[in-house]
């Protein structure tokens, strides 16, 4: 194999529930540990693989998982040229892009300083409702729970998909009703 065919990045690309978002899955992690969402390009500013996506016109959310990139953009931009230009830079920035950059996944360590209640709620949707949510290319992030209200974040292309304002959050809420609290309410922020 010579150098050039080994730098070769192989990328399937899948569309996810939203129209507005698609997964790029590599044949090399872009995550050697946890996940990172970078909603603009000043977020992604020591990411140039991130940095260098946000530079293709409509793109509005870049999300990193194990090896999946999910670009999420704009409704008004033609999905093939996206997925073209994102494959390209892909291609260009891979062989430079360092996966290990985020050794500890932040948000796991903060759940150390969680109550008793918002802790169970985070173990109950890592186990139901994240793993189908990231095999679409997203994730949802509790901001906070007080008053039994559940307040949550859509990441990824789960950020701007239309099922995730309806059908999802009421299975989010149907699953913490019977696993949690039968008069918890989840509130998208």
């Amino acid at each position: 194999m010579t150098q050039a065919q080994s730098s070769e990045v192989l990328i399937r690309v899948q569309e996810t529930p939203n129209p507005a978002a698609w997964k790029f899955i590599l044949d090399r992690p872009v995550l050697t540990e946890g996940k990172a969402t970078y909603s603009n390009i000043q977020e992604a500013e020591h990411n140039n693989l991130a940095r260098s996506l946000f530079q293709i016109p409509g793109v509005k959310q870049v999300h990193y998982f194990q090896n999946v990139i999910t670009v999420t953009h704009q409704f008004d931009v033609e999905p093939e040229e996206i997925k073209q230009q994102v494959c390209s830079v892909i291609q260009t920035r891979m062989p430079v892009h360092n996966p290990n950059q985020t050794i500890v996944d932040e948000k796991k360590l903060a759940r150390q300083n969680l109550s008793p209640e918002q802790q169970k709620i985070e173990e109950i949707l890592d186990r139901t409702i994240r793993p189908g949510l990231q095999g679409d290319g997203g994730d949802i992030e509790v901001i906070k729970f007080e008053d039994n209200k559940v307040y949550v974040m859509y990441q990824g292309a789960c950020g701007t998909c239309p099922s995730s304002t309806t059908g999802t959050l009421m299975a989010i809420e149907g699953i913490l009703k019977e696993e949690y609290d039968p008069a918890i309410e989840v509130i998208p922020v």
